[in-house]
């Protein structure tokens, strides 16, 4: 038997291994850091607490139980021999295979900007999602004890990047404010002074979708009060407050980060030249250029689609090239000649608040907005779940959620998240006012 090695548990390499384990003349090992796959689109929702983080990860063990052939190690690999198809952990274990599929995922792209590493909350894990979740509880229950921490940005939420993570992050907020206004759980809480603050460098929200998507969806965020601040970069972050490029300083103490994403670290060990963020570039048929038998898939590829563009970082892309990637092994393994990847383009959408959403649907692009793009979103996510209790406990939390209108219970369960340093930047000369007005003057 031939044995493979999937570096990465995340839509490609889970779904490689999948594919892998129909045939009988492979032998399977899937490594990840965590023993667990995370379902990335719905992180932002465990943020703002409209889901449980079981319901957007499923123990990769469990997933692949019926699979005999494959077995899962939960370790994080440090260094790879992309000759030899040997694999090092951080533990010291190594793995050799006859094939090799790197898989590794992404992490936060800061693109260099000062004390972005350090002071803020980036959203492309579960152990992301939970931390901000306890960061955004931790700031309400401060403001609540202390309602003068208002003036130094406790109710100030700040969102760098308005693709669709920052844009569907901001719509929750949006929506979450509302339901803090009308519910008073926190009695002294001044929540009709929250600001929602979104910035990107870009002159538009979801960039990557049609002008009438794009118009569709800033109209219904600045509708949920949130500031769009549309060609504007971030130049600092500090622990208290955000510099933008036209010298404007917000003050806040939430500092969503959702501005872009390269390879996981692991690019950086592998002794190739990298491409655009980080990524490995592959040939058509997803292997590594000069190593034999090693691929590189979904977020830690650069994967090239018909018109010869490179396909966005989606969670298409990498559950088909995982797919794709599985049958080429197998036809390898049966002196087959492999195939090159050909990308089907299913369309992309965007939630961006309660019965508000954009979906472009099929390679036409067919249009959908508002009530009919909601239920849209909420019933392909529903259907990528992992599995069938999943799907159902999604649906239940979204039904209780819609129909009830009451958030999960909001519990603190980072406790060190709560330690918020109030005195950071109390110099700083934003103000709510200033606020205010650039939104005016955005819209």
């Amino acid at each position: 038997m031939k044995n493979v090695i999937i570096i990465g548990g995340g839509f490609a390499g889970l779904t490689c291994a999948r594919e892998l384990a129909r045939s009988n003349e492979l032998c399977i090992t899937l490594i990840d850091k965590n023993n667990y796959q995370q379902f990335q689109p719905l992180l932002y929702q465990v943020a703002t607490g409209a889901l449980a983080p079981s319901n957007v990860a499923f123990n990769l063990r469990n997933t692949l139980r019926r699979h005999a052939n494959v077995d899962v190690k939960m370790a994080e690999v440090v260094s790879v021999d992309l000759i030899t198809h040997t694999v090092v952990t951080k533990e010291g274990q190594k793995y050799q295979g006859d094939c090799l599929v790197l898989a590794a995922g992404s992490q936060a792209n800061f693109f260099e900007t000062s004390g972005a590493d350090r002071n803020t909350y980036p959203l492309y894990s579960l152990r992301d999602a939970e931390t901000l979740r306890s960061r955004i509880i931790a700031v309400l229950e401060a403001a609540d004890r202390d309602p003068s921490l208002v003036e130094k940005g406790a109710l100030n939420f700040v969102i760098v990047g308005a693709g669709p993570t920052g844009a569907e992050m901001a719509g929750a907020f949006g929506d979450a404010a509302r339901v803090l206004q009308k519910e008073r759980r926190f009695k002294n809480l001044a929540a009709s002074q929250a600001q929602i603050i979104l910035v990107d460098q870009s002159n538009s929200v979801l960039n990557a979708f049609s002008e009438e998507s794009r118009l569709y969806a800033a109209r219904t965020l600045r509708l949920r009060g949130v500031h769009l601040r549309l060609g504007t970069s971030v130049k600092e972050v500090g622990p208290g407050h955000v510099l933008l490029s036209d010298g404007t300083t917000i003050k806040t103490r939430a500092v969503i980060w959702a501005g872009g994403i390269k390879a996981a670290q692991l690019s950086a060990n592998l002794g190739v030249q990298t491409g655009r963020g980080g990524r490995i570039d592959v040939q058509t048929d997803l292997t590594v250029k000069g190593f034999e038998g090693v691929y590189a898939l979904g977020d830690f590829a650069n994967i090239t689609g018909a018109d010869g563009k490179t396909l966005a970082q989606l969670a298409s892309v990498a559950e088909q090239s995982g797919r794709w990637c599985g049958k080429n092994i197998a036809r390898d393994a049966i002196g087959q000649t492999r195939q090159p990847f050909r990308y089907v383009d299913k369309g992309i959408m965007a939630m961006v608040g309660r019965n508000s959403a954009v979906a472009e649907v099929g390679i036409r692009r067919r249009h959908l907005h508002g009530v009919i793009a909601f239920f849209t979103w909420l019933g392909v996510h529903v259907a990528l779940l992992t599995n069938l209790r999943a799907k159902i406990e999604a649906v239940i939390e979204w039904a209780w959620d819609y129909f009830a209108r009451v958030r999960s219970n909001p519990i603190l369960d980072r406790i060190e998240q709560t330690e918020i340093d109030w005195k950071a930047n109390e110099n700083s000369p934003a103000t709510q006012i200033d606020l205010a007005c650039s939104a005016r003057r955005a819209s």
